[in-house]
């Protein structure tokens, strides 16, 4: 049964600024979780606070799992699984990262029960995916010298962060094109930075001069869900929903509204793995197909989100490079439970 539950804060520098249209941070700020058993058993969690998107803080995490989280499964025999993630689900209202760090945790802890990998738990569809790598906004040139030096690396997708003026991001996603070339998956994420005419005048642009936009990340607020199906029905690049999706509920919604064209499913909003699960199996019923993506976030969460990917088939895209972002990276993920390779994530079988 579970006897414990501990918190720890931690930093890590990042090798440079992330930058998008909504904020701009040098570090990531984790809280990790550290759940105890009576049979000697240590499941690991994280969340990382993002204020502006979830409404989550350090201490707002920090309460949330050393209170009213806590109590809803303390005690409770491991083996009931499904009991305990919908404890932490009811145990306060919101508080999406804290329970995201909570419910990792548990499957963690269940998966070192029965000696599996969490990827297999969760449906062993496959051990590897293919991840794109961020491109911070900024200047259009330090964005153009960035992309060159990513396909390099070997990355064959690039998320741009967008939200500046009009022009200036027309003009940003020209040069990267050009830069790039035709072989390399160019994704915007918008950052929730337009009104929905504004993102149907530039995406329209874009397919105008025939850029090749892979998909469109939240071009508008996520709670204006009838501006992202008026852009969704008036462009034809695939529109995703990120934002506007934090539960299941969400999914339903937006599947009904014919509002968005892709899912993006992340931890830190959906409470954790449990609601992605059902998140994901709601969008295979309505042919919407899924990427995984994160914050900027701890190892130790994005483990669990490539994990919960790479057992799930209808999450085909993976926006995992968070990670890839930190100074000591190599250090972090020793003893972590996937491994890097350019754009290739690989599930250890530990």
């Amino acid at each position: 049964m579970i006897t414990d539950v501990t918190v720890k804060h931690a930093r890590n520098k990042l090798k440079e600024p992330f930058i998008t249209a909504i904020r701009s941070v040098d570090e990531i700020e984790t809280l990790s979780i550290t759940i105890e058993t009576d049979e000697g058993l240590e499941g690991l969690g994280a969340a990382s606070p993002t204020l502006k998107i979830t409404g989550d803080s350090f201490d707002s995490i920090h309460s949330a799992v050393r209170g009213p989280i806590k109590e809803s499964i303390a005690g409770m025999p491991l083996k009931s699984l499904e009991q305990i993630v919908s404890n932490v689900r009811d145990a306060c209202v919101g508080n999406t990262s804290a329970k995201a760090a909570v419910d990792i945790a548990l499957y963690d802890l269940f998966s070192k029960k029965y000696q599996l990998p969490l990827y297999q738990l969760l449906g062993g569809y496959r051990n590897k995916i293919m991840t794109d790598m961020t491109l911070s906004i900024g200047k259009e040139s330090e964005m153009a010298a960035k992309a060159e030096s990513l396909v390099q690396q070997g990355f064959k997708a690039l998320k741009v962060k967008l939200g500046g003026a009009f022009q200036e991001d027309l003009s940003r996603m020209r040069r990267l094109r050009q830069t790039v070339g035709d072989s390399i998956q160019l994704r915007i994420d918008a950052n929730q930075s337009w009104d929905a005419k504004t993102a149907v005048r530039f995406i329209q642009m874009l397919e105008k001069e025939e850029l090749a936009i892979e998909f469109i990340e939240q071009p508008v607020k996520g709670s204006d869900f009838e501006g992202m199906a008026y852009v969704t029905n008036h462009v034809q690049t695939p529109i995703m929903a990120d934002e506007s999706l934090f539960s299941a509920v969400d999914a339903l919604r937006l599947v009904q509204m014919r509002a968005c064209d892709l899912f993006n499913i992340k931890l830190m909003k959906t409470g954790g793995i449990r609601e992605a699960l059902a998140i994901a199996d709601i969008a295979e019923a309505a042919g919407i197909l899924c990427m995984i993506g994160s914050m900027m976030e701890s190892p130790i969460s994005v483990s669990a989100a490539v994990h919960l990917a790479c057992g799930h088939r209808n999450i085909i895209y993976a926006d995992m490079d968070a990670p890839l972002w930190l100074e000591n990276l190599e250090e972090i993920l020793e003893d972590g439970t996937i491994a890097y390779d350019g754009p290739r994530i690989t599930c250890l079988e530990r």
